[in-house]
C-alpha cells in the first residue's frame, strides 16, 4: 500500500501533498499578510514578535537566521529590525509567489544585502552543515510533507549552541473558548478567505490542518527525536498558538 499524508482533513498520495499546499498558497500569496491580521485580529504581530524575542539576535556580532517557509518575510523583516547591523535572513519557501512578494516587501523596506530569498524544500535545505546561529519557522511546520525529516534539516543547518524557534497553532482547552474557537474557524475563516482572498478551499485546509497536528506534547518529543535539547513550548492565547523552542548542544 502507498504511502498517505494528511491534506486538511483527508488523506492523499504523499508525494501528492506538497503540490496540494503549493496550490494552497499560490492562490493566496497576494493576500496573505492582510488574512493573516483579519483571521487572527492582528494577533499573529504579538506571536511573531515573541517568537523574535525568543531567538533574541544580537545587537554587536554577525548573526545568521533561516526562516524556514517564512516566504512574504514578516518575521525576517522583524528580526532585521531587532537585531543589529550585521543581523543577515536567509528566507527559505518552497513558493516561487510567496518569495515574490517576499522580495518585492523587502525591496520597498530597503532592507538591501540584509535579507535573501531561498526556493526550497524545508525537508532538503540547500544550506551547508552548521550555517546558521538560529532558524525559525512561523505556522509552517504543519504544511510539511514529512516533519520529522524537516525537524532533521534544521538541526542539521544550526551551529553548535544555536536555537530553533517555532510558532504554530495549538489545541483550544479552554471550555467554553474552545467552541467558540471551533465555530469561527471552521465557519468565519473560510468565509474571510472567499471575500478577501478569494478562496474558501484554502482557508478550509488551513483550519483543517491545525486540527490534524500534534499537540504541544507530541511535538516537543518530535524536536527532541530530531536531537534538539532543552525542548520547551510556551502556551499563548488561550491554547491557540504554541511557541516551541529548542537547541543544538
Amino acid at each position: 500500500m502507498s504511502e498517505t499524508a494528511h491534506f486538511g482533513s483527508r488523506k492523499v498520495p504523499l508525494g501528492d501533498k506538497q503540490a496540494l499546499v503549493d496550490d494552497v498558497f499560490r492562490n493566496v500569496a497576494r493576500r496573505y499578510d492582510l488574512m493573516n491580521d483579519l483571521m487572527s485580529f492582528g494577533l499573529h504581530r504579538a506571536w511573531k514578535a515573541a517568537l523574535v524575542s525568543a531567538v533574541d539576535p544580537p545587537k554587536n556580532r554577525p548573526f545568521a537566521l533561516l526562516d524556514i517557509a517564512g516566504g512574504t518575510g514578516d518575521v525576517a523583516f522583524r528580526a532585521i529590525e531587532a537585531g543589529g547591523e550585521q543581523t543577515r535572513v536567509t528566507v527559505c519557501d518552497i513558493n516561487a509567489d510567496m518569495l515574490a512578494i517576499g522580495r518585492e516587501r523587502a525591496a520597498a523596506r530597503g532592507f538591501g544585502e540584509s535579507v535573501t530569498f531561498t526556493e526550497a524544500n524545508a525537508e532538503a535545505l540547500p544550506f551547508a552543515d552548521r550555517a546558521f546561529d538560529a532558524a525559525t519557522i512561523a505556522f509552517g511546520i504543519r504544511n510539511v510533507t514529512r516533519i520529522e525529516t524537516a525537524l532533521a534539516e534544521a538541526f542539521r543547518v544550526l551551529k553548535i549552541g544555536g536555537k530553533f524557534a517555532c510558532l504554530e497553532f495549538s489545541a483550544v482547552d479552554t471550555p467554553g473558548l474552545d467552541r467558540l474557537y471551533d465555530l469561527y474557524s471552521f465557519n468565519v475563516i473560510p468565509a474571510l478567505g472567499r471575500l478577501v482572498a478569494g478562496d474558501a478551499d484554502a482557508y478550509r485546509y488551513l483550519v483543517e490542518s491545525i486540527r490534524r497536528f500534534p499537540n504541544p506534547q507530541i511535538f516537543a518529543e518530535m524536536l527532541r527525536a530530531a536531537g534538539f535539547a532543552r525542548v520547551t513550548h510556551k502556551i499563548m492565547t488561550g491554547g491557540i498558538v504554541a511557541l516551541h523552542r529548542g537547541w543544538r548542544l
